[in-house]
Formats: C-alpha cells, sequence, structure tokens
C-alpha cells in the first residue's frame, strides 16, 4: 500500500521541521512549504492526502490557499494550524472548509490523533455516488456535491459530507453533539468544543439554502441535538 502523503505548510522552521520528523517516523511521506507562495504552488500541483496549514504566513494568507483549495479539490482534509487565543483564526478556517483544527503549541500525539481521525474519515469513494435528496436537488457523496435543480452545484468540504451524510443516514432521530462529535469527529465529546459542531451545522444550512431562523431541513432541538427533516434517502 502507498504510504500516505502530507502537504505541511508552516512558516515557523522549527515547528515545521518537528512537525515533518514526527510525520515522517510515523511513515507519512511529506512535502513542505515555507511561505504563501510555494504553500499554494503546491496545493494546487502535487498530489496528497492531506494538508496541515498555518493561517499566518509571511507575504500572504493561508485562508487565500484554503480557498483556492476548497474551489479546486473538495475532498483534500485541511487541519489548521494556529496559535493560542485566535479564535477568530479557528472560525474564519472552518468556515472556509478545514475539516479540524489544532492550536499551538500542541503535542505530536495530539496532532497524529487528529491527522488519523481525520483520514479515517476519508475513504475512497466507490464510483456509484450514493445520492441524498434535498429540497431542490440532491447531495452527491460520491462527488461531495449538492446538484441543484436549477443547475446551482455547491461543494462540500469532507467534514461537511460526513456530518450531512450522518444526518441523513438517522433519518427523523434527533442526534446530540456528543454522538456527532464521536461518530463523525471520532473524538471524546469532553475534548472537542461543541461550536466547532455549531459552525458545520450552520454552514451546511447555507449550502443547502435552508433558513437559519426557521430551518425545514436540518433542525435544532433544543438541548437535545439535531434533526435531518428530509423524507427518504435514495441509494
Amino acid at each position: 500500500m502507498d504510504k500516505q502523503r502530507i502537504l505541511v505548510i508552516e512558516d515557523d522552521p522549527a515547528i515545521r521541521r518537528g512537525i515533518l520528523q514526527s510525520l515522517r517516523f510515523n511513515g507519512y511521506e511529506t512535502l513542505e512549504a515555507e511561505d504563501d507562495r510555494i504553500g499554494l504552488e503546491l496545493a494546487l500541483t502535487e498530489r496528497f492526502d492531506l494538508m496541515l496549514l498555518d493561517l499566518n504566513l509571511p507575504g500572504g494568507d493561508g485562508l487565500e490557499i484554503l480557498k483556492q483549495v476548497r474551489e479546486r479539490s473538495v475532498a483534500v482534509p485541511v487541519i489548521i494550524l494556529t496559535a493560542r487565543g485566535d479564535e477568530g483564526d479557528r472560525v474564519k478556517g472552518l468556515k472556509h472548509g478545514a475539516d479540524d483544527y489544532v492550536v499551538k503549541p500542541f503535542s505530536v500525539m495530539e496532532l497524529l490523533a487528529r491527522i488519523e481521525a481525520v483520514l479515517r474519515r476519508s475513504p475512497a469513494r466507490p464510483e456509484e455516488a450514493l445520492q441524498i435528496p434535498v429540497p431542490g436537488g440532491v447531495l452527491d457523496l460520491g462527488k461531495r456535491e449538492l446538484q441543484f435543480h436549477d443547475g446551482a452545484r455547491t461543494a462540500l468540504s469532507e467534514r461537511e459530507a460526513e456530518l450531512l451524510s450522518y444526518l441523513a443516514r438517522n433519518l427523523g432521530r434527533v442526534v446530540s453533539r456528543d454522538e456527532i462529535l464521536a461518530r463523525v469527529w471520532h473524538m471524546n465529546p469532553d475534548a472537542v468544543e461543541t461550536r466547532t459542531v455549531d459552525m458545520h451545522i450552520a454552514r451546511l444550512r447555507e449550502k443547502l439554502r435552508d433558513d437559519s431562523a426557521q430551518p425545514r431541513i436540518i433542525l435544532t432541538l433544543r438541548g437535545r441535538g439535531y434533526q435531518f427533516a428530509v423524507e427518504e434517502v435514495v441509494p
């Protein structure tokens, strides 16, 4: 089996070197970039299975790399690296399609656990994509794309597709935040901020054209969780 390849875009030489050494020691192949120019070039031209992206890069903004990657390749998982206290960066990264984030300083064990969890959620998709009907269109899980009857198409990140798929497969059942964190994030609910789930739900509603004030696709049951309200799932 080919080794999984990870692109690391981080301007701090010591942090980048430590990440690369840990990844190689644990069996990953690596690509590296120290600024936004090289990072963007590698992100758009090289093959890789996951990207670790520092949002604060010299000469540019890591968010721009994230935006362009999402425009070109919806499927590739992205974990953003942010400094402690930079909640605004984390929120922006998640809103633009990042699958997870790690706050500096972080331990090697935490980073590897996050990488493994995200990669577990990214298996190769069969060519026959599961089609999930949504008001006005369908969700194509194979392409991770919302396809509307009016011809519009909206890309989903890996995490968004997994979350929407999980909610749809639990049609009509209220799914708690803790269950979502455990089954979609594959993490201990006590170790992850529940706000992360809320932000992903908000972004899914926007992409589904669901009214956040009066949602009819993904319902919020206060104090209990979320419920997918579309009538059926068609394989």
